[in-house]
């Protein structure tokens, strides 16, 4: 059963891949300015949670990309990559670089394929499977 927790607007979520170690290493690397604590609950996507199941049935394909929930508003992929290069600090040098390479909407859309391919790549060669959230939609069927 989904957790039953939700996102406050105040608070900002992280869904990402837990078996993938770029990932996850990403996840506990980025931050955010001006928040309490860490400032962002990191979901790992191959759990149970309610915003795992909010962004499935808003059709956003996990394996396709991170999502990240600011303001009650999801962000996937590219999107969401720019969202946290945007909210990260300025202090830092992981910070700092992150805000260099992705503050750029456009940046942001031309590395993220290439991000993908690489994550992608990673499992297969991990011998880790994907996250397939989309096929759980559809009764297990593959959705492309």
């Amino acid at each position: 059963m989904a957790e039953e927790r939700v996102t406050n607007d105040d608070e900002l979520a992280l869904i990402y891949d837990g078996e993938c170690p770029v990932c996850t290493a990403y996840s506990c690397a980025v931050g955010v300015d001006g928040s309490a604590a860490s400032g962002v609950r990191r979901i790992d996507a191959r759990g149970d949670d309610a915003l795992i199941a909010r962004a499935t049935a808003a059709g956003l394909d996990l394996d396709d990309g991170m999502v990240v929930v600011h303001r009650g508003e999801l962000y996937h992929g590219a999107d969401a990559l720019h969202l946290m290069a945007k909210l990260a600090p300025r202090r830092g040098l992981s910070n700092r670089i992150n805000r260099l390479l992705f503050g750029s909407q456009a940046v942001a859309r031309v590395a993220y394929p290439a991000l993908r391919l690489g994550r992608n790549t990673l499992l297969r060669l991990l011998g880790r499977r994907k996250i397939r959230n989309l096929d759980s939609r559809n009764g297990g069927r593959q959705t492309r």
